[in-house]
């Protein structure tokens, strides 16, 4: 290699970055209440990017842009979220289940995607209905208030669930068969 020439990025990473940035984006699109992809990518980023630097950096940034995305469309209603306890709590969530993906490398499987998914959840659901009871004037700080703010938060439960499974599916499937598509992307296994 020449001493001048200029380093090119692995197409792998790209590939990646470019998938998590597309799912983070299709928050964009019309859905169900915590249907959406923000464990699905923490998981994805942690178990296939061989920087961990890489690994939390892109779902964070990614996230980051569907935001600021969103707050530019829906306006003041959601630019009021952004920087506040629960935009921390789900910006935490993603460092927590970015370091469960990490412990995906080397042995995915379905069964593990499936438990590590029903995890990510289940934390985003503590996590996030946690912030709910502490940022919230109706809850009251005792633990029967954080009850209050837990039961409130069950019926949206089963979509964050959802969600989660169905972009662990198209994230982790959809770059298995680009892996098989693809043989430069052989390389970037988890």
């Amino acid at each position: 290699m020449k001493a001048n020439a200029p380093t090119v990025l692995a197409p792998g990473p790209l590939v990646l970055a470019f998938l998590i940035l597309l799912a983070a984006l299709s928050r964009l699109l019309p859905h169900p209440p915590n249907f959406s992809p923000v464990e699905a990518i923490a998981l994805f980023g942690g178990a296939f990017f061989a920087s961990r630097a890489w690994a939390f950096a892109v779902p964070l940034l990614a996230l980051l842009a569907s935001d600021l995305v969103m707050a530019a469309v829906l306006g003041n209603g959601y630019a009021g979220y952004l920087g506040g306890i629960s935009f921390w709590s789900v910006y935490a969530c993603i460092v927590l289940t970015t370091l469960m993906g990490l412990r995906l490398r080397g042995g995915i499987t379905g069964g593990r995607l499936l438990g590590y998914s029903l995890a990510g959840s289940v934390l985003f659901f503590l996590v996030t209905n946690f912030a709910a009871w502490i940022a919230s004037p109706f809850y009251p700080q005792t633990a029967a208030g954080l009850a209050s703010a837990l039961v409130a938060g069950i019926p949206f439960f089963q979509w964050t669930l959802l969600g989660t499974l169905a972009y662990a599916a198209i994230l982790f499937g959809g770059f298995a068969l680009l892996r098989r598509r693809l043989p430069v992307l052989a390389a970037q296994t988890a």
